[in-house]
């Protein structure tokens, strides 16, 4: 951990933050989450905050990750650690209800397994995100309880989300739950579980779904006004991703007179639009498959997608627990395993070996420029810096990162101030 970070409002200040939203559980009493327009969700001092007790800066993803899984762990790949984390097994599935297959982003596994949790595996629920029903272009965290709330919630978020804030849900329950998040979400939450024994006792199994960064709200705004929505307010439901494979970007919304209207992009063209306001600590994160979770779950990139195909869901089994969990729901009927083949994992997701690299060279450039960085502890990323990425593209890299640095500030601490949605008119 670098020097210059003291605290949580330092790895906020120091651009290091995720928004998970670990903090606000561990220390309620001193953080809530709150919208930062142009980063995403943050953590805020609450009015007369408690004393910091560092249980929150001890569960911070943003500011260290350590992997100490075993090799000898049964069923572990051992070939495919150093580049993809612990892999037990991967299959090519899909949900067996087509209701979850067709509204998911790619095959409802996530959606499937966690309907798997509450109805067969006695489950409380499941902590995930979901948009709010007030401004559909911003997150909450919620507690689904059943299979209709889940199939409500389908569906990527390329949006900030915290569903960590919502730990105390879980730990209330009498019963274990599941959690559902990115990768950097799941991260926090085993952290967090070497804290209090409460919160290791109640998650139940944790699902992490591929990542590749978080789009600040600005993103989501800018990208409804390229689309013609002038004014956020009259939003009624945004959906980056489902409803096909990998299904369109759609928006309703109502127009000055009433009349509900649509506008839909590809999902090509708004990721491609939204990936640039991806929030800077995405930029040095050496994890994007959860490789944290007792299992993970990404789209199956290794081949085209036919035009009106169903989705299907790349399946990874990351612990034993996770194993056994993806089997179980398997005979159960929950889910359909078909294609089981490791090589799927890296055969869809063959640029993450480049990125890896590139993280060990950008945490090398920020050093020496005197920005503050994370410590990653049993993360091999330099030879795939050597091996992965051509001459033209290391230089690329880089230049990128030294412009970075100026420009986003990133040797210097900045001021992060909240922000609030503009209040809806009256009809």
């Amino acid at each position: 951990m670098s020097n210059r970070i003291k605290g949580i409002t330092d790895v906020v200040r120091n651009q290091l933050c995720t928004g998970c939203g670990v903090c606000a559980f561990m220390e309620p009493d001193r953080f809530k989450m709150a919208e930062s327009l142009d980063l995403g969700r943050r953590p805020f001092l609450r009015e007369n905050p408690a004393d910091e007790t560092g249980a929150a800066l001890k569960s911070c993803p943003g500011v260290n990750l350590k992997h100490d899984y075993s090799l000898d762990t049964p069923h572990l790949k051992k070939d495919m650690a150093a580049a993809w984390g612990p892999v037990l097994d991967v299959w090519e599935g899909y949900a067996s209800d087509p209701e979850i297959r067709g509204s998911g982003s790619s095959g409802g596994a996530a959606t499937a397994l966690s309907t798997f949790a509450i109805e067969q595996q006695g489950f409380s629920g499941v902590l995930h995100t979901n948009a709010r029903k007030d401004y559909p272009y911003l997150n909450e965290t919620v507690m689904s309880k059943s299979r209709e709330q889940l199939a409500a919630a389908t569906g990527s978020r390329y949006a900030p989300a915290s569903p960590c804030d919502g730990l105390d849900r879980v730990v209330k329950e009498s019963a274990p739950a599941a959690f559902v998040g990115k990768p950097c979400d799941v991260a926090a939450v085993q952290k967090a579980r070497l804290i209090d024994p409460e919160l290791d006792r109640k998650i139940g199994v944790t699902i992490a779904f591929f990542c590749a960064g978080t789009p600040s709200t600005k993103g989501t705004l800018d990208l409804l006004k390229k689309a013609g929505v002038e004014d956020p307010s009259r939003l009624k439901n945004l959906r980056y991703r489902g409803n096909g494979w990998p299904g369109m970007w759609t928006a309703i919304y109502t127009d000055h007179d009433g009349a509900e209207k649509s506008v839909e992009m590809t999902y090509a063209d708004s990721w491609g639009f939204l990936q640039k306001y991806r929030q800077w600590r995405c930029y040095i994160c050496p994890d994007h498959t959860g490789e944290f979770a007792d299992i993970a779950v990404g789209d199956p990139w290794y081949r085209d997608i036919e035009e009106g195909e169903t989705g299907k869901s790349l399946i990874v089994a990351r612990t034993g627990k996770g194993r056994d969990f993806i089997l179980e729901a398997a005979k159960a009927g929950y889910i359909t395993l078909e294609n089981h083949d490791a090589s799927l994992f890296p055969r869809s997701q063959p640029n993450l070996l480049g990125t890896r690299g590139n993280v060990w060279a950008r945490l090398h450039l920020l050093r020496l420029f005197g920005a503050a960085v994370p410590k990653y502890t049993g993360f091999r990323m330099a030879r795939f810096w050597w091996t992965n990425l051509t001459n033209y593209e290391k230089v690329q890299s880089i230049t990128g990162t030294v412009v970075r640095i100026f420009r986003k500030r990133l040797n210097k601490q900045i001021e992060v101030e909240s922000w609030t949605p503009p209040a809806k008119e009256k009809s």
